[in-house]
């Protein structure tokens, strides 16, 4: 039953909103004994009744049935607090930039948790222009590939979806960005931090361990 709304949620959810079963009851027009079943799992609500339930309770039918509410306290609307949720079955990815209840194929999806980039998922940026070129030294098979590098300023994302037999690469204009981001299906979401004083050159660094002595040494330097 975990793709159906419990009797659980429903009587925590009608509490929380200081609902009684009979007030609940009125709402939806069934009877207190039909609410009393539901919460103790002697039955379950018809399917027509998601909707006008969820609605009772201020919430969506994605969030009643995975028994998650949301509270988005994101306001400000950073984009450098930005979630990536990618489907395991058909490698759909979502993006949000808050607290939100993802599906897709019937999959309760987590955000993926970001990674610091490894000598096995080396990523190389030039400055060229007004862009940063960005590169992941990574193989692209279908079996194992990298499907998209998003780089994020605190107001925009740019995402560049990549496939299987093409190459990890993609640009972005280079105002604000902050952040990149690739995701491979095998390991998942790995992060690298934009560092003034090496991503602002005019070459790549092609050795992990020479980078991050410079990243320590330029945030030394620039904070």
């Amino acid at each position: 039953m975990n793709q159906y709304v419990t009797g659980n949620v429903i009587k925590e959810l009608r509490e929380k909103n200081k609902i009684t079963q009979s007030q609940l009851a009125d709402m939806l027009g069934v009877s207190d004994k039909a609410i009393s079943k539901w919460e103790t799992g002697r039955g379950y609500p018809d399917i027509t009744l998601l909707e006008p339930i969820a609605s009772a309770f201020h919430v969506s039918v994605t969030e009643l049935i995975s028994g998650t509410t949301v509270s988005n306290v994101n306001v400000s609307a950073n984009m450098l607090k930005s979630k990536f949720y990618v489907c395991p079955v058909c490698g759909n990815v979502i993006h949000s930039m808050g607290e939100t209840v993802v599906t897709c194929h019937g999959v309760n999806l987590n955000p993926e948790e970001a990674e610091l980039t490894d000598e096995a998922h080396k990523v190389f940026i030039e400055k060229v222009e007004d862009e940063y070129f960005v590169s992941v030294e990574h193989e692209m098979t279908k079996a194992h590939h990298i499907s998209f590098i998003a780089a994020l300023s605190s107001d925009r994302l740019q995402m560049v979806k990549l496939y299987p037999e093409g190459s990890a690469e993609a640009r972005f204009k280079i105002s604000g960005v902050k952040k990149l981001y690739f995701f491979c299906n095998k390991h998942g979401l790995f992060e690298q931090e934009i560092i003034r004083g090496i991503d602002d050159r005019d070459r790549a660094y092609d050795d992990a361990e020479e980078r991050m002595v410079l990243e320590e040494t330029a945030k030394k330097l620039f904070g």
